[in-house]
């Protein structure tokens, strides 16, 4: 079983990664935080893997932190919650953000994540609110966004996932404030404007 792979990234997309380890290219999916996490000029990366195996496939999924490792393995263990489902959850809340939700019960935060209804969102803060208040935050360190969570955070994510670079992403999104934007898509769609004369 692989639990982590430390190599060069060969080819990157949203979602997914190539890393190459000793001449062998693992496919592995990511979440949009860890995407943003990966290097860019230095391309050698270390990913902690969680590897799923089914009858006719073995798949392969990395973090960056171990939070939002730990809270993928708490999310597969849900009734209904396949791999890729909770990918598709840590891609649309931070992990320090959805950790809080589970802990204080937010279902309806839950809900504006893509792919997670009222009754989905209901059996996750009932089936993991004691579990989730056990996953640290010592492991944030290094993810864009950790020291802070919220729409401001998830937007600059977004923004690098897309290819903008920190400093200019926080300063569009300042500007995207100023034009009285306040959820991730408001903040990310204003940014956006700001930032395309510049691109």
């Amino acid at each position: 079983m692989i639990v982590s792979l430390t190599g060069t990234v060969e080819r990157r997309a949203p979602g997914e990664v190539v890393v190459h380890v000793g001449g062998v290219g693992y496919g592995v999916a990511v979440s949009l935080a860890t995407f943003a996490e990966l290097p860019g000029a230095d391309p050698e990366c270390r990913l902690r893997v969680v590897t799923v195996v089914r009858e006719e496939e073995i798949s392969l999924y990395g973090f960056a932190s171990a939070e939002e490792e730990a809270l993928f393995r708490l999310l597969v263990g849900v009734n209904g919650v396949g791999p890729k489902l909770a990918l598709k959850i840590l891609s649309g809340m931070r992990a320090e953000a959805l950790r809080q939700a589970l802990v204080t019960g937010d279902a309806v935060g839950l809900t504006a994540i893509s792919g997670v209804g009222k009754k989905l969102a209901q059996r996750l803060v009932v089936e993991l609110k004691d579990k989730a208040g056990g996953v640290g935050r010592s492991d944030l360190t290094g993810v864009p966004g950790a020291a802070g969570s919220g729409p401001d955070a998830d937007a600059v994510a977004a923004l690098e996932v897309l290819g903008y670079p920190r400093r200019a992403a926080e300063q569009a999104l300042a500007a995207a404030r100023v034009a009285g934007a306040d959820d991730v898509q408001g903040l990310v769609r204003e940014a956006l404007k700001q930032l395309a004369p510049r691109r």
